[in-house]
């Protein structure tokens, strides 16, 4: 693979731990992620924790943003992949059977996770003819272990759900955190608007029953999203809940990753957050996720790089992660999550429709 464990001069160095990239050096390709109907453009990415009905510990779950014709916003379907590359169909979502809300239908994008009880949450932001002229607000579709969507939550900020990580309140509740990328959007024909906002979605957790929507808040708002006939949207994308109760989120239009303290109990929106850092290694990160050391792993709509960063904002290391077409990695990387072992990390490839392993 190209690209170097080290950072460059300049992105500077913290010190206090080793870098959770500097022994990586392997890229697998552990399976294709294209079901029997033709879907493409994988997104989400989420290790299952437990074995539940269908989902089994330690495979991964996959989603996907484009249907067979390749139009973005119209995938249905969630695919789960074994370590060994053994795939399955999880689900195939009916957009005209839907137990509640999705305004637009389904086109499944990053926002993607797995709560107790082995229930699936995973973001809708549907377009009729995969343009963003066409994109409606779509929801978040709540899925049983067996693959069958059980509810939605619709409305009430959810507009054009782009990612989302959660974490647990207590031993009942999860908090959802979403990042939003269709305000005002549409309607600005292109131009950026500082509308794109993260909620923070206390559900509660019932045994055997689907979870419940019981509050949700604005934690960030302000922040810059725009059309683009390539990526149909961009704006805030990745979020990972690291220490201290502070979120993460990959800023994408203004090239950085933000950070917005108290997440889990604040009352009012951050608005942009502190920059945690920008430039440098960054071009226009997209997925994100918490490495074991608590860094923050990034990957690059720009280049096909994922890049280490601490919680301090010093940029330590990079990976080149996918180095095809022009410019090289352009457009290929969107969801990553580490894996069980806590020493590798799984991505999605658009580029080759598959999921990969660096390790």
């Amino acid at each position: 693979m190209g690209g170097t464990a080290a950072a460059p001069a300049g992105a500077g160095g913290d010190g206090s731990h080793r870098p959770f990239l500097e022994p990586l050096n392997t890229i697998t390709t552990i399976a294709s992620t294209v079901p029997a109907n033709g879907d493409v453009n994988p997104y989400g990415t989420a290790v299952v924790p437990h074995d539940d009905g269908r989902l089994r510990r330690g495979h991964v779950l996959v989603s996907n943003f484009n249907n067979a014709a390749n139009e973005q916003g119209t995938g249905t379907t969630l695919v789960q992949i074994s370590p060994a590359g053994e795939t399955s169909l999880f689900a195939e979502i009916d957009p005209a059977a839907l137990p509640g809300d999705c305004p637009g239908g389904v086109g499944l994008t990053t926002a993607l996770s797995i709560l107790p009880g082995g229930w699936v949450v995973v973001g809708s932001l549907p377009t009729a003819d995969g343009t963003s002229a066409t994109a409606q607000a779509g929801c978040l579709l709540v899925l049983d272990d067996e693959g069958r969507v059980r509810e939605t939550f619709a409305g009430d900020g959810i507009n054009g759900p782009w990612d989302m990580t959660a974490a647990p309140v207590d031993d009942h509740h999860v908090a959802l955190f979403v990042t939003n990328v269709l305000n005002g959007t549409v309607a600005a024909g292109g131009d950026v608007v500082d509308e794109g906002t993260v909620l923070r979605i206390t559900v509660r957790l019932h045994d055997g029953k689907p979870p419940t929507r019981e509050r949700t808040t604005v934690i960030g708002s302000g922040f810059p999203e725009r059309t683009d006939p390539a990526a149909l949207v961009v704006g805030p994308t990745g979020v990972g809940l690291g220490e201290d109760d502070v979120l993460y989120v990959a800023d994408t239009v203004d090239n950085r990753i933000a950070a917005i303290p108290k997440a889990l109990t604040r009352e009012s929106s951050a608005g942009v957050g502190r920059t945690v850092t920008e430039g440098g290694l960054l071009n226009g990160p997209l997925g994100l996720a918490i490495a074991p050391n608590d860094d923050i792993l990034t990957v690059n709509g720009g280049d096909g790089n994922i890049v280490e960063t601490t919680p301090r904002g010093k940029q330590v290391a990079f990976r080149q992660l996918d180095a095809s077409g022009e410019p090289p990695g352009a457009g290929a990387l969107f969801g990553l999550a580490v894996a069980p072992d806590k020493r590798s990390v799984y991505f999605v490839d658009d580029a080759t429709n598959t999921l990969n392993l660096l390790s």
